[in-house]
């Protein structure tokens, strides 16, 4: 088979040119499938797999696109994707470049929240022992909302219709769009430092997109983390958002949370009405218990006689004393019987005879040991006498004395036993019955028959 040179093409011109059709014919397209290998690199660019049933597709999101993902993807998870289908040409590989995320089945805020609402509740933001009273008086409201909004205008009417004497503090604070968060935030640490004694954080009603600036978490931690009483009043009676979770008190709407922060005149009035009845009450009845206690007093034996009962105490009195005197005197009876008793006992086991009885006895038992000792050692010397005489027999001295002697080779230290150990000149080492002596070998003999020669 013949080629022409112009018909063939490298691999990169290949692959390009497959990347282009890609884009040209597919271009950019909707995807739904599950996520799988969800990765993200240290530079913030999503990397995963997209498939289902039948096949599967590999895809990126970049990190800009990424941040504007309203809920946590991962693994397992069913999603719609919008991107354009091309080929990475380093690997030859055809994939999606996400641009728009959202999840299957559920919208993208609404998952988002409820994975917020989880994690933090697992941390503990929303339990009830963490919730701070709200002041039945407070002197100073602090308010987080927007100046402008309805919120503020049913808050300040309401305190203005119940009460006239607090004092209002409103942060101005954007509750809607893009740095709505940070402001609220901003608003709920400053009234805080300021020590305003409730504060009221919230907007009217709106869209689950218009009220998400409330669960944003740095506003839920910021809620949570205040010194001061939080009162959520975001949106209508339907609305709930994770700030109202970690609030110390829920108030369907800003006006409701105002009627909770300070109470209707009338009310107030007619509570101090019904306080001072009952303290009249209870006077009353504690000086009508007193009065009959005194009567009680006046008409007891007691004070209308003291001084027969006085005689009758002096009387009771004389008798115990007499008593008392009574079983001294017995008790000390019964302690000398003891004291005579025992000095009988101590004259009977005097230490001084119990010492001079225990002086004979050792006296008599030293006697009995010097006896026994010298017989115990006359019988060991009579025992070894004859293994004396037999140990002296078989003593190498006793062969000396004789006029025998041992030498031995020095400096070696070697027991001669035969004069072919020895050379001429070797010094040796004789010992005698008596005494030893060291001397050079001045001339060798050999062993002659008939006995040892001089």
């Amino acid at each position: 088979m013949q080629t022409h040179s112009a018909d063939i093409w490298t691999v990169g011109q290949l692959t390009r040119r497959v990347k282009t059709l890609l884009e040209r014919e597919i271009s950019s397209v909707w995807v739904s499938g599950e996520i799988s290998n969800w990765r993200v690199s240290p530079a913030g660019h999503a990397y995963f797999t997209l498939k289902d049933k039948e096949s599967q597709i590999d895809a990126v999101m970049f990190r800009g696109r990424l941040s504007s993902v309203r809920f946590g993807p991962e693994s397992g998870l069913e999603v719609v994707v919008f991107g354009l289908v091309t080929v990475y040409e380093k690997r030859g590989n055809y994939q999606i470049v996400c641009e728009e995320m959202q999840p299957l089945g559920m919208g993208a805020l609404q998952l988002a929240f409820e994975r917020l609402r989880k994690k933090l509740e697992a941390e503990g933001l929303f339990e009830e022992a963490h919730k701070k009273p709200i002041p039945a008086f407070p002197q100073r409201i602090g308010v987080v909302t927007s100046p402008t909004g309805a919120a503020i205008r049913d808050i300040l009417h309401v305190l203005g219709r119940r009460f006239a004497n607090v004092h209002v503090i409103l942060f101005p604070a954007r509750v809607q769009g893009d740095g709505a968060a940070s402001d609220i935030v901003e608003g709920i640490r400053t009234l805080d430092a300021w020590g305003v004694d409730v504060m009221i954080v919230g907007r009217g009603g709106g869209s689950l997109e218009d009220l998400w600036p409330f669960n944003e978490e740095p506003v839920v931690r910021a809620v949570y983390e205040a010194n001061t009483p939080v009162i959520s009043a975001v949106g209508h009676e339907i609305d709930f958002t994770l700030c109202d979770f970690a609030a110390d008190l829920r108030a369907p709407t800003p006006s409701a949370a105002a009627e909770v922060v300070v109470q209707e005149r009338q009310i107030l009035l007619k509570r101090i009405v019904q306080l001072h009845q009952r303290l009249c009450k209870s006077i009353q009845a504690w000086v009508q218990q007193m009065r009959h206690r005194l009567a009680m007093a006046r008409s007891s034996y007691v004070l209308q006689r003291p001084a027969e009962v006085v005689r009758g105490r002096r009387q009771h009195s004389d008798e115990l004393r007499m008593r008392l005197e009574h079983a001294m005197l017995g008790a000390v009876r019964v302690w000398r019987l003891r004291m005579d008793k025992a000095g009988h006992s101590l004259a009977l086991l005097s230490p001084e005879n119990q010492v001079r009885r225990a002086v004979d006895r050792l006296g008599g038992l030293r006697q009995r040991l010097v006896q026994s000792g010298g017989l115990l050692g006359e019988r060991f010397r009579s025992r070894l006498r004859p293994a004396a005489g037999r140990l002296s027999a078989l003593s190498p001295v006793a062969i000396l004395s004789r006029g025998y002697a041992i030498a031995w080779k020095l400096p070696e230290h070697e027991l001669v036993r035969e004069a072919d150990q020895l050379n001429r000149g070797d010094d040796i080492l004789v010992m005698f019955g008596k005494g030893r002596a060291v001397a050079a070998v001045q001339r060798i003999e050999e062993k002659r028959d008939g006995g040892i020669q001089v």
